[in-house]
């Protein structure tokens, strides 16, 4: 089931150029309440004002990195940059889709001149504990568009990465190419996840991820019924050589990255944690760092 999901997350159709073969660096080794994935409010009793868990690290310090020297235990030759504080007023959402009222609004990018760009990681066949690790120690900020068929009992597993400040989208129960279905196949995949999302971590989220990056109206519509409000695609994406980009060679100010949760055998041997690794290095190397998301949509 695994290798089927892989031949499809991102790359083809509307999203963009694939990448073959390995160049990965190694690295140095009861129901809770409903929550927001739009405020971002906490489960009842605990929490910040920004929604964050208690335990998260703030928006400005996300990438600065939970300890001292962090960044050499997993490879990286420099810390992580802390983005800025986030924006006031959020920015133009540079949109794909003309936007129309009572559907969700579709975007590739965040209009914004900060040196920031957005990751987010698809799916859900990985769980690497190592990444846990990895993302505690860095303070990294990433959006997680997840897929019940790959994860199954194991949401526990997300939920600890969410308890770092890291939100959870929509991305369907099956993963099927959505556009061309009927509204009822489509409002199914949608708003299936968008329940089970609800059952097993008590969120609501707003944010949703066609599979493949592929959409029609109708997906919009479903997408609407299932309270869904933005429909995030990516511009740049991340294959075992490197970044690959839609146009252009290099990132953006308010790029949004596609990455996925990817371990040894769909990565030619190479860990997950090697992968964000050999990404980060390149977003540092281009003068870029990541800031959440959500603070900038």
């Amino acid at each position: 089931m695994a290798a089927a999901v892989l031949a499809g997350c991102g790359g083809q159709g509307s999203s963009g150029p694939h990448g073959k073969g390995a160049d990965l660096p190694r690295a140095a080794s009861t129901t809770p309440h409903a929550v927001s994935e739009t405020s971002g409010a906490p489960p009842s009793g605990s929490g910040r004002e920004d929604g964050s868990p208690p335990s998260a690290p703030s928006a400005t310090d996300s990438a600065a990195g939970a300890f001292q020297g962090a960044y050499l235990r997993w490879g990286l030759d420099r810390p992580l940059a802390a983005p800025p504080a986030p924006p006031a007023v959020k920015p133009p959402l540079a949109a794909v889709w003309p936007p129309v009222s009572g559907l969700p609004t579709v975007i590739r990018r965040v209009a914004t001149t900060d040196r920031v760009v957005f990751l987010t990681l698809d799916d859900g066949i990985e769980k690497d504990p190592a990444f846990v690790d990895q993302v505690r120690d860095l303070g990294l900020p990433f959006t997680q568009f997840l897929e019940d068929e790959v994860i199954g009992d194991h949401y526990d597993y997300f939920r600890r990465l969410r308890e770092f400040g890291n939100r959870i989208g929509n991305h369907t129960l099956t993963h099927p190419n959505l556009a061309g279905k009927d509204f009822e196949t489509q409002f199914h995949e949608i708003c299936g996840q968008q329940e089970v999302l609800h059952d097993r971590l008590g969120l609501e989220p707003s944010l949703f991820r066609p599979p493949y990056g592929e959409y029609d109206r109708t997906t919009l519509e479903a997408a609407a019924e299932c309270g869904l409000r933005k429909v995030v695609l990516w511009r740049a994406e991340m294959e075992p050589k490197g970044l690959v980009y839609r146009s252009g060679d290099g990132l953006q100010p308010g790029d949004i990255i596609l990455a996925h949760f990817r371990g040894p055998e769909l990565l030619d041997g190479a860990t997950m944690t090697d992968m964000i690794t050999s990404m980060l290095r390149e977003i540092q190397e281009q003068g870029f760092t990541v800031a959440r998301l959500e603070d900038y949509i």
